[in-house]
């Protein structure tokens, strides 16, 4: 087992590089994440669209 010193036990620790693929992935996500984000605010607009117009609309009568 090593040996812990003042110094060895809180190295900073390098960040390894960005690899090609991880730079990728990270890319991917983002353009995934921007995707949903405005997926969700159409959504919701055509949701209150929707709830707005039934609202106006006068109710029909039932038989």
């Amino acid at each position: 087992m090593a040996k812990l010193t003042k110094t060895s036990a809180f190295k900073a620790q390098v960040p390894k590089a960005e690899t090609q693929m991880d730079k990728t992935t990270r890319i991917v996500r983002k353009m995934v994440d921007e995707e949903s984000e405005q997926r969700q605010v159409k959504i919701n607009r055509l949701r209150n669209a929707r709830l707005e117009r039934e609202q106006n609309t006068p109710a029909k009568k039932s038989r």
